[in-house]
């Protein structure tokens, strides 16, 4: 077995500057300065000095976005993007979520290309690991954009992996929303397995994502859900994560783990209500590497996903993410370049964190330690894995 530690693979991230025209405009939470913040502290940081290489994303064509999307979809958003103006709700384009933008076709199949570019890199053996902090737009469905998601990139990406012949694809979401349109997508497709823990839907977009929600017929157990509570902080989520990801993952055996990295998840996310600390998610991103040497022979597509505090929280979690995915972790404890600091001042006025932590150490009780059905974190953690582990032959208690 290949450990992370022993990784010497190439390893890409796929970017260039254009990528940030994904962009609602104004006031919208998913504001493009979180990807020039972090790519600017990532480069300042070094971390594409050693073990990861940039390379170029390409724009993805009309046939490539047909192979998830309802062509009707893709003819709406160029239609709205050509002319902006009263949006068509049945495409949920022109909402609160979902404004239209001049040039957001382009903009939109720019990120898939670029996702589909980071999956073809591992696909062929370019690269073992291959990132792209711009995608994760894992809310759109078919038919329909959602979520500041107008196309969904990943499920291009895998579908992309299904049609080039793979047999078995991991897909594990820790975005604090649901991935509900990957999921969706891939639903009936005993190919695919997606685990998403995130929020629970009682209290949080999209409402979706229970324990009992499985895949359908003859894909039963490839879609897992831990719906969260709220305020739920590193130790519990870690408790999650270990007690229902690496036992489903190491089951299943993927040829390939893909990964959502929503950092929204974060204490300071202005839109949900999870405590997590940058220390907890990265954390997880290491994890997540180990289990892709453990289960896939190495081979990683990661993305992005959520994350709206934009200084505080998405620019040093997604550095964090390029430096495990490069092969070269960045110490928790190191400063924030002064460079990059005096950059966020000057341009938006505001103060930027001094160090890459949040100043936690990141621990959690494991699951086979005991289980506490008093709370609503263990009762969640207990539903999945009773609904979920059977159907891939595992014991669910502890």
């Amino acid at each position: 077995m290949t450990t992370a530690a022993e990784c010497t693979g190439p390893a890409t991230v796929v970017f260039d500057e254009s990528l940030t025209e994904y962009d609602f405009g104004q006031g919208h939470p998913m504001s493009p300065l979180r990807v020039d913040l972090t790519m600017r502290l990532a480069r300042e940081l070094g971390v594409f000095d050693h073990g990861l290489r940039l390379v170029d994303a390409p724009m993805a064509d009309d046939a490539t976005i047909a192979t998830v999307h309802d062509e009707r979809l893709i003819a709406a958003v160029k239609r709205m993007g050509d002319n902006p103006g009263p949006g068509e709700e049945a495409f949920g384009l022109g909402t609160d979520d979902n404004p239209v933008f001049l040039g957001m076709h382009r903009a939109s199949a720019h990120v898939v290309g670029a996702s589909c570019e980071a999956f073809r890199q591992v696909w062929t053996g370019e690269s073992l690991h291959s990132a792209n902090i711009t995608g994760g737009l894992h809310h759109a469905m078919r038919d329909r954009a959602s979520g500041f998601c107008i196309y969904n990139d990943i499920a291009v990406g895998i579908q992309y992996l299904l049609d080039q012949g793979a047999q078995k694809v991991a897909y594990v979401d820790v975005d604090v929303h649901h991935g509900d349109g990957v999921e969706a997508i891939f639903w009936d497709d005993p190919r695919v397995l997606t685990i998403s823990l995130h929020e629970t839907g009682q209290m949080l977009f999209p409402g979706t994502g229970f324990s009992v929600d499985l895949g359908g017929p003859g894909a039963e157990g490839t879609a897992v859900n831990v719906p969260l509570p709220p305020g739920t902080s590193d130790a519990g989520w870690l408790r999650a994560f270990h007690a229902v990801v690496p036992p489903l993952l190491r089951e299943f055996a993927p040829e390939i783990l893909v990964t959502q990295h929503g950092c929204d998840s974060h204490a300071d996310d202005p839109l949900a209500h999870l405590m997590l600390t940058v220390d907890g998610q990265r954390a997880t991103y290491q994890a997540l590497h180990e289990l892709a040497h453990e289960v896939a022979g190495g081979k990683w597509v990661a993305t992005g996903g959520g994350g709206y505090a934009l200084v505080e929280v998405v620019p040093r979690a997604w550095s964090h993410l390029l430096a495990i995915v490069g092969g070269r972790p960045l110490e928790p404890t190191l400063e924030t370049p002064p460079g990059w600091r005096e950059h966020v001042r000057e341009t938006m006025g505001r103060t930027a964190p001094f160090r890459m932590t949040d100043g936690r150490t990141p621990a959690y009780r494991r699951w086979e330690d005991g289980y506490d059905p008093e709370t609503w974190l263990d009762r969640a953690i207990h539903a999945t894995r009773m609904e979920a582990f059977p159907l891939h032959g595992l014991d669910p208690m502890p």
